[in-house]
């Protein structure tokens, strides 16, 4: 009997939530996005992974700003991106929204910066993390999906990587090698 009370109590709260048991919720959901930011961002911090970082932009930490570099023997190499990741305050449930700041031409990246990556958009799991999502745009800039291309011009000239190399060091204006 005591179970149903319970129960039919959790309901009607559901029911007819007052604006402060609301309010109450959204704090502990943001508090439990903060800690998980604040815990990401350390163990990214302690990776060491080469090529990446991201850092929260002033103080707030539902947006950050990242850094990849292009992968060692890919046409990418030598060449850094910034990006912004901004956070849901359903996160880890919902992804980052992530794009780069910096111009890349790449098959999967349109000329405003988005980025066509399944784990961003149907295939987000809440185990992805900050280092996760950093690694897979850094892998994705020498393996891209060329069968679904935001950028035609870039996935027809992607077979043509000498080609594309020239492309990619007179839109970044790299140091010749």
């Amino acid at each position: 009997m005591a179970n149903v009370n319970v129960h039919s109590e959790t309901a009607q709260d559901n029911i007819a939530p007052s604006k402060q048991s609301l309010s109450l919720a959204k704090t502990v959901d943001s508090q439990s996005v903060l800690r998980r930011l604040q815990s990401e961002l350390m163990a990214l911090m302690m990776s060491g992974d080469s090529g990446i970082s991201a850092f929260p932009e002033e103080d707030n930490i539902f947006c950050w700003k990242g850094t990849i570099t292009g992968s060692k023997d890919t046409v990418f190499e030598g060449t850094e991106y910034k990006l912004s990741l901004s956070f849901p305050n359903d996160y880890p449930f919902k992804p980052p929204k992530v794009k780069f700041e910096s111009t890349c031409f790449h098959p999967n990246v349109d000329v405003h910066g988005n980025i066509c990556l399944d784990i961003l958009q149907d295939k987000w799991s809440s185990a992805y993390d900050v280092r996760t999502i950093l690694l897979s745009i850094q892998s994705l800039l020498g393996e891209p999906n060329i069968s679904s291309p935001l950028n035609p011009q870039a996935a027809q000239l992607w077979s043509n990587q000498e080609e594309y190399r020239k492309m990619v060091e007179k839109l970044h204006k790299l140091p010749s090698a």
